[in-house]
């Protein structure tokens, strides 16, 4: 198995350097990077598997860098990893409304981030169902990894397709925000429930006129429910 690229963003040279020696001998390949603008580039040419990425950067910081690369149609599929020495709620929900997957706060254990990387890499490797789930004008196609409304193909970040799958396949129940998590980011994510009220509404905004499909069970969870609702070939 080829080994997996993670791109290391941040502007303190020691940090970059323990996280780059223990994901190395973890046996990943690592790139680094000192700032934003650096990091776009690196993306662009080498295409890491994994993006960790300090949202404290010089110049352009680690929320503009995420909103460009998830606004690009080359690049918004990478996972990415946000680091926060602020711990600041309003930080990790502008950065997972972004699009980011997960988030660490420093100061962190290198435990902490090898065991996070490899759980995002694993969440975004699972094997999903090859069926194609069509919702009235709404389409989802596991296989290519493609959600379409009226024909168009919506940008989803990889967290939001798995989380609109697990709810579309499932249609009907009502699902709690702890099922949702163990589901969609896997029993051993290390982020909150908040997380998926911050995934759900991104989603929403994304899905157009479909977002209705998406019910809010109040002090539950929520449930997938839309018209006509069939598996295809």
């Amino acid at each position: 198995m080829p080994k997996k690229n993670v791109l290391v963003v941040d502007d303190e040279k020691d940090i970059v350097e323990l996280v780059r020696f223990n994901l190395a001998r973890e046996g990943f390949k690592v790139i680094t990077s000192y700032n934003g603008e650096d990091a776009i580039r690196l993306v662009k040419g080498k295409s890491p598997d994994l993006i960790i990425l300090d949202l404290m950067l010089p110049g352009m910081d680690g929320l503009e860098v995420c909103r460009i690369l998830k606004r690009n149609s080359s690049t918004f599929s990478i996972p990415i990893i946000m680091l926060t020495a602020k711990g600041e709620e309003t930080d990790i929900v502008t950065g997972l409304e972004l699009g980011a997957d997960d988030y660490v706060t420093k100061p962190f254990s290198i435990k902490e981030i090898i065991a996070r990387v490899k759980t995002v890499l694993r969440r975004i490797a699972r094997p999903e169902a090859r069926n194609r789930i069509i919702a009235g004008e709404l389409m989802i196609d596991p296989e290519k990894y493609q959600v379409t409304w009226k024909d168009t193909t919506l940008d989803l970040t990889s967290t939001e397709f798995r989380l609109l799958l697990f709810l579309a396949q499932r249609e009907g129940r009502v699902l709690t925000r702890g099922q949702l998590l163990d589901g969609v980011l896997g029993e051993d994510a290390f982020v909150t429930e908040r997380t998926i009220d911050v995934h759900i509404r991104r989603l929403r905004e994304k899905l157009r006129e479909a977002s209705s499909y998406i019910v809010t069970r109040r002090g539950i969870g929520y449930t997938f429910c839309s018209p006509g609702l069939k598996e295809g070939k």
